[in-house]
């Protein structure tokens, strides 16, 4: 099989569907797929590090307009594509023209439940782009059953879809501690300090604006820090005002975008990870810290719910109070309570690999020849 998988919307940093692409990339070729990387023109290097077995097609103009232009009227009828047995394109859209079959990667439909979480000029285009992708494609790969169910609901009549939940890379988190010292006086982080961690792209909505209400309630222990990882994404002006003007401003400490030597070690060395997101169509975060046999606070009647499997603590979206209290309830646990219950996430994790992921985008290739032919 000869699969051309378009990466030229990953980002340098890789985050949430960026992570997802990349060890796609990586793990495609070993599986003996004949694998071509779409990437931007000035991208090329960074993917033969990645991914060296597969080969490059850095056509992709490098500005945003630009490239959604070329992929929507040129990119179908591309040498990579017309060589290829299946066209991936793991991010929403497609092309809008050419012969090769399509598997398209819908994440969620936040654009079409919640558009208050996106800027208004994302929203028209992705909700055209994924009613065509649904339409147009073979196949449709969805990262969660959750999103699987929103699929049925907002896109009547859309391809066949595979649910292809996302992977953890087990051996990198792990409950291994042993090198978290050492890590931490690296990259210039207090050791001894107690912190609630969030990992994750600082937008709207990903209740940070609950976090910090929550951490109000909670910063009477003045031990206690909150530890905010993760790069900027958009709609941070009333973010950075509430930060400013915070009653424990000075232990809220923001961490930009951590490597990833150090994340493991961050999620593993939190008194918990509270990941309070009103929305998400997977949520790796909560499965990468319960492979690191972390406490976990994360969001009722949502995916991180489903994916946790009852290993987190839960709270209603957009509800500081119960946040905080689900904090404060895993704050209080002991230390072999901790390790106990750490130990359960653990093997939670271990169901879900980027092995099985890899999988079943196997199978909705094959589903897309199939259905082509």
């Amino acid at each position: 099989m000869r699969v051309a998988l378009d990466v030229s919307a990953v980002p340098d940093r890789l985050a949430g569907a960026g992570r997802y692409v990349a060890e796609l990339a990586r793990r495609l070729p070993a599986a003996g797929v004949e694998t071509t990387l779409v990437s931007r023109r000035g991208d090329a290097t960074r993917w033969r590090a990645w991914s060296p077995d597969a080969r490059l097609a850095p056509i992709v103009p490098d500005h945003r307009a630009s490239r959604l232009v070329y992929e929507a009227c040129r990119l179908g009828h591309s040498d990579a594509a017309r060589n290829a047995s299946v066209w991936h394109a793991p991010h929403y859209t497609m092309p809008r023209r050419g012969p090769t079959p399509t598997v398209v990667t819908i994440h969620d439909l936040t654009f079409f439940t919640n558009p208050e979480w996106h800027e208004r000029s994302k929203v028209a285009f992705f909700r055209r782009s994924i009613r065509y992708s649904a339409a147009h494609a073979d196949v449709l790969i969805s990262v969660s059953d959750f999103t699987a169910r929103q699929i049925d609901e907002f896109l009547p009549g859309h391809a066949p879809v595979v649910v292809a939940s996302h992977g953890v890379d087990l051996e990198r988190f792990s409950v291994d501690p042993s090198r978290d010292g050492e890590l931490f006086r690296q990259h210039g982080l207090a050791f001894d300090v107690p912190y609630v961690l969030f990992v994750g792209t600082l937008e709207p909505r990903k209740g940070l604006d609950v976090l910090l209400e929550a951490f109000s309630e909670l910063a009477a222990d003045r031990s206690l820090e909150l530890w905010l990882a993760g790069q900027a994404g958009w709609g941070l002006k009333e973010f950075d005002e509430l930060v400013a003007h915070h009653p424990a401003a000075s232990r809220i400490r923001r961490l930009g975008f951590v490597d990833d030597e150090v994340l493991p070690a961050l999620l593993r060395h939190a008194r918990v990870v509270a990941y309070p997101s009103r929305g998400e169509g997977f949520g790796l975060p909560v499965l990468e810290a319960m492979a690191c046999g972390a406490s976990v606070v994360t969001t009722s009647n949502s995916v991180m719910a489903e994916v946790a499997g009852g290993n987190a603590r839960l709270a209603p979206a957009g509800d500081a109070t119960m946040l905080a209290g689900a904090i404060a309830y895993s704050l209080s646990m002991t230390d072999d309570v901790r390790l106990e219950l750490g130990g359960h996430a653990r093997r939670r994790a271990e169901h879900f690999t980027w092995e099985d992921s890899l999988a079943r985008h196997l199978a909705a290739y094959d589903l897309a020849t199939a259905s082509a032919s």
